[in-house]
């Protein structure tokens, strides 16, 4: 894309900071756009396209480029190497956000983990061979990480949107205590005015099969978690399909959801109970 602005500017023979001038663009952004530095928005390409007098065909043909650029998951990140790297990696990508849309059918979201939670699941993830130490030590270190994740939910400029299925509920992960803690905390953090907390329960009818978690950050990118790695992509069409998605999944999720937290705490409080199992 940015050959093709950098033609259209010198077909009209003017500098960056000309045709900055003309635009209301700093000559920074004009080199950054033609360099290839940042990706072109479509108003921006409309704008100098307009701007410098390309003809309208050939202006629309550039920026149905640009509106379906990286239309595809293949961005593959590779894991860190420790897993307090890959949370400290996580939350840089968290930090730029604004708003923050996380669908998890299988575990609590990292960010509304307590810190007995994330032991668990990062212990797990340890003994599997993620982390090349694989000790105590680089799972401790991972879990204070994941817990200064968790202090972006205080910033009121931020909105987060959470989705879980109630089988993140069921399965519990640790022991019955860890998880009548965790499930505190969930409702907790429900009641942050920036956040939402939805639960798809058993036996509703979802408009898509809940395949795979998967994180969006504002409308800019959106990726999927697997065991050696992330997939990604800021393609604005896998970004709105992705978006489409957790709008419909929201839309059938409970968000009155004292009730059934309370049932699941006493579900694992029973089994805190001499010769008792679950009901």
């Amino acid at each position: 894309m940015g050959p093709i602005l950098l033609r259209w500017r010198k077909h009209r023979r003017l500098n960056g900071q000309e045709l900055g001038d003309l635009v209301g663009m700093s000559q920074a952004k004009i080199s950054r756009l033609e360099n290839g530095r940042v990706p072109a928005e479509p108003g921006d390409v409309r704008l100098l396209a307009e701007a410098l007098g390309v003809p309208s065909a050939e202006a629309e043909r550039v920026i149905e480029l640009v509106e379906h650029a990286d239309d595809r998951l293949l961005e593959w990140v590779p894991a860190a190497s420790s897993q307090a790297e890959r949370q400290h990696e996580i939350s840089k990508a968290e930090g730029a956000a604004k708003e923050i849309r996380i669908l998890q059918p299988a575990v609590v979201p990292g960010l509304l983990q307590t810190s007995e939670y994330a032991r668990a699941i990062l212990s797990a993830h340890d003994q599997a061979g993620t982390d090349a130490r694989g000790n105590d030590a680089a799972v401790t270190e991972a879990v204070i990480a994941r817990m200064q994740r968790n202090q972006i939910l205080h910033e009121p400029d931020r909105q987060f949107h959470f989705l879980i299925t109630e089988q993140v509920l069921r399965a519990g992960v640790g022991r019955p205590a860890e998880m009548i803690s965790q499930i505190d905390r969930m409702r907790e953090v429900a009641r942050f005015p920036n956040v939402r907390l939805s639960i798809i329960t058993d036996g509703t009818m979802v408009p898509i099969p809940t395949y795979h978690g998967f994180f969006l950050a504002d409308d800019h990118w959106v990726s999927v978690d697997l065991f050696t790695g992330t997939l990604r992509s800021t393609g604005r069409k896998i970004v709105r399909e992705y978006r489409k998605d957790f709008d419909a999944l929201e839309s059938v999720a409970e968000t009155d959801i004292d009730d059934l937290l309370d049932r699941y705490q006493a579900r694992y409080a029973r089994m805190l109970l001499p010769n008792q199992v679950a009901g």
